[in-house]
């Protein structure tokens, strides 16, 4: 049980690190993704108002269907495809990539391989 501690607490000390100098503003929003061991959530996010302007996830009613059939790779790509076409389609087309403290591979680069084949920015 102690290292399963260990590794949160690692992966929310290096949250708080990039969290200092990773921040959304309405022109160029952050792009915060989470992934657990069975789902990704991805979340455009505005800093100054606090707002989420656009999310997606594996487990959101529209998407659910479409990707319960896939891997997780695929998956994470779909997620990460939904929420850019959302995102443009809103007028929005640069974000800034929050990795939430994960390392950048594996789900989280094929969601954002997902999400720059669609249009996005960053």
């Amino acid at each position: 049980m102690e290292k399963k501690f260990q590794k949160w607490e690692a992966i929310a000390t290096k949250k708080a690190r990039i969290r200092k100098t990773v921040s959304g503003d309405a022109s160029r929003p952050r792009l915060s993704v989470y992934r657990s061991e069975k789902h990704i959530y991805g979340q455009v996010i505005d800093d100054l108002s606090g707002k989420t302007l656009f999310a997606a996830s594996t487990v959101s009613k529209d998407l659910r269907d479409k990707v319960k059939d896939l891997g997780p790779m695929d998956q994470a790509k779909a997620i990460g495809e939904a929420l850019a076409a959302k995102t443009v389609a809103g007028g929005l087309k640069a974000v800034v990539f929050d990795r939430n403290g994960r390392k950048y591979g594996g789900r989280l680069a094929a969601f954002a391989d997902g999400a720059r084949s669609q249009g996005l920015q960053f």
